[in-house]
């Protein structure tokens, strides 16, 4: 801080925190503009979320939670290249269908700017699943928390909790005004870095199901008594993750009460953001957050007066969200490796040179449980159609590699990504262009990080001319080979 904490002026606290607030007059709010670009809500089949995810693969999940809220969330891919998040309940979250069902359409309607907007869902079976866009930048804990390089800065602290306001303001228009667990892993950035609020928090966890999981020390204490959510309740974990903001670290509201009551300041504000704000910024960041913290639900504000408070206090408004955050512009150039380089023009020879020296290394730790009938009877066949494949492939016959390479994969004693990768080029140099599609992206079903699958994506795509379909997998692929490599890379 440019000042010494102590000089916030807290003066005027004791008076506005016991009044209460009244309804904030209509703002301009930039954040309840809705989008079209995403399509409507829609329900997927449990074997579309399967392809999807890879089966569900470990190495898709992106976050957990345990016994409290035992639902896993997966990152995966559709088959027009749109990435997603998949959260998958447990299986005796929501016992009756119908309910699943239209709870999940109900926010489905919601598309705003400030959300990562929910998809689509799939209710088969045991199965509850939602379906929202996927956000490539970590979580506001991550962020604020576990930063590695830099500290968040206070210009991008005081956007998030704008655009978390603009969030909750447009939900409350649409009569969806209670969210559940508002945390700081309920807040994501996108790919150009904006943050959005998950659309997963609009509904319970359950249908009897706790709405919140989180150390009772930071629950509203209107809900330690009734055991329910309000639109207050909102409010009052908003003024939680407004101190996890100004601290950099997650206080329990009652410490950080005491802190300002006692105008502790100093021990409330984070260090990293010396010189950053002026004494009036941080009181006003301050008395924002007592008035969401206040015990009587009826004396916190509304989502539409946090705007109107947070709307004047926005710094370096110009500056994209990526360079505050000093990650990559996601419509920057990343350099191609050769096979990317080879796939993003379509250099079908090159692509077929480079397969050929990569030889089946990347087949390295795939499961294949064998019995030892199978290995008796259909092995020795197997591995010969698969031999043959590959001197085929080798001599640049690729109708009889298709022919051998499936010969291989119909028997389904073994998997191997890098058949499927070969059978996909075999595909593209024969132009059955859908057919090297579903080849590639049946390899990364096999192989979910494996980043050949994603350039032979990259190359069926554009062999079909879905241009822009084409560019996503190149970028994953080059993200994929980055992490491979252990170079940066965005995730």
């Amino acid at each position: 801080m440019g000042c010494e904490c102590s000089k916030l002026n807290p003066c005027c606290w004791d008076s506005q925190i016991k009044e209460s607030v009244a309804e904030a007059p209509d703002v301009e709010n930039e954040g309840n503009s809705e989008v079209d670009d995403i399509p409507a809500f829609r329900e997927f089949t449990l074997e579309q979320l399967k392809n999807a995810t890879s089966s569900f693969a470990v190495e898709n999940i992106v976050s957990e939670h345990g016994e409290k809220a035992p639902n896993v969330v997966y990152k995966g891919k559709l088959e027009n290249q749109r990435r997603i998040a998949v959260k998958r309940f447990n299986r005796m979250a929501w016992p009756d269908a119908r309910q699943f069902l239209e709870e999940a359409r109900s926010v489905g309607q919601l598309r705003n700017q400030r959300l990562a907007n929910l998809l689509g869902c799939c209710c088969e079976d045991d199965e509850r699943l939602l379906v929202a866009e996927f956000m490539p930048n970590e979580t506001l804990a991550k962020h604020l928390f576990h930063w590695e390089k830099q500290p968040m800065k206070w210009a991008m602290r005081l956007r998030v909790v704008l655009h978390l306001a603009q969030a909750l303001e447009y939900c409350t228009s649409k009569g969806r005004a209670l969210y559940h667990d508002l945390n700081a892993y309920r807040v994501l950035f996108d790919e150009d870095a904006n943050p959005r609020l998950s659309s997963f928090g609009l509904m319970k966890n359950s249908r009897d199901g706790k709405s919140y999981s989180t150390n009772l020390a930071f629950t509203p204490p209107e809900y330690l008594r009734t055991g329910r959510v309000t639109p207050e309740s909102v409010i009052y974990s908003f003024g939680t993750l407004l101190l996890d903001l100004l601290s950099g670290k997650h206080i329990p509201p009652s410490h950080a009460l005491d802190l300002i009551r006692d105008r502790n300041l100093q021990m409330l504000t984070d260090s990293c953001l010396e010189g950053q704000f002026s004494d009036d910024d941080g009181t006003e960041l301050v008395r924002l957050a007592s008035r969401c913290l206040q015990y009587e639900p009826r004396e916190r504000p509304n989502p539409k007066s946090l705007v109107t408070a947070l709307t004047p206090l926005q710094k370096e408004t110009e500056v994209p969200s990526y360079v505050l955050m000093g990650l990559p512009n996601s419509s920057s150039h990343t350099p191609l490796s050769p096979l990317g380089e080879a796939c993003s023009r379509g250099d079908l020879t090159a692509i077929h040179e480079i397969l050929e020296n990569l030889g089946y290394k990347d087949d390295e730790g795939v499961a294949n449980e064998l019995s030892f009938q199978m290995w008796t009877d259909q092995m020795q066949e197997t591995l010969n159609s698969k031999k043959k494949g590959d001197v085929a492939f080798k001599q640049k016959d690729f109708g009889m590699a298709i022919q051998y390479y499936s010969q291989f994969i119909d028997v389904g004693t073994m998997v191997s990504p890098t058949v499927f990768a070969r059978r996909s080029l075999s595909y593209l140099m024969s132009e059955n262009y859908q057919e090297a599609l579903n080849d590639a992206m049946q390899a990364q079903v096999i192989s979910p990080v494996w980043h050949v699958a994603s350039y032979l994506q990259a190359a069926a795509l554009s062999a079909i001319g879905t241009e822009n379909e084409a560019h996503v997998a190149l970028k994953e692929g080059t993200t994929l080979e980055a992490k491979r490599n252990g170079t940066s890379g965005q995730r």
